[in-house]
């Protein structure tokens, strides 16, 4: 089983970035934490790297019933959906397949809470290479 749900698409970072955002809260997500990975390398370790973004997309309904399902799912969330630069044209949007919650926990419950969630990165993720206009 692949652990992430990715596509690449064929626009700048920044603008991939703003998409990204848009087609989360098309599906419900909001996004909690966003964490400047480049920049946060340059700063901590000067060290370079293309831009990249780590997004933390919840979907409050989700995550409380996962939660009543799994008491420790907390640990999981949010869901990670990470932009990464692939050149000035080209940017790398990946999430965690939440599928893989049920896989580390053994919990067969969180099913069709998994299963909704990614049904919902999958179409946020569809969206960005959907043509415009």
């Amino acid at each position: 089983m692949s652990y992430a749900i990715s596509t690449t698409v064929d626009q700048p970072f920044e603008q991939t970035v703003t998409a990204v955002r848009t087609a989360l809260a098309d599906q419900g997500f909001g996004v909690l934490t966003e964490i400047d990975l480049a920049a946060t390398l340059k700063a901590k370790l000067d060290v370079d790297i293309a831009p990249q973004v780590i997004l933390g997309a919840c979907r409050p309904p989700l995550a409380h019933h996962g939660l009543q399902v799994e008491e420790s799912l907390g640990v999981l969330l949010p869901c990670n959906v990470v932009v990464r630069s692939l050149g000035d044209t080209s940017t790398r949007v990946e999430a965690l397949d939440p599928l893989t919650m049920v896989t580390l926990t053994g919990n067969p419950a969180l099913a069709e809470v998994a299963e909704d969630a990614a049904a919902r990165l999958r179409l946020a993720l569809a969206a960005l290479t959907v043509p415009v206009g």
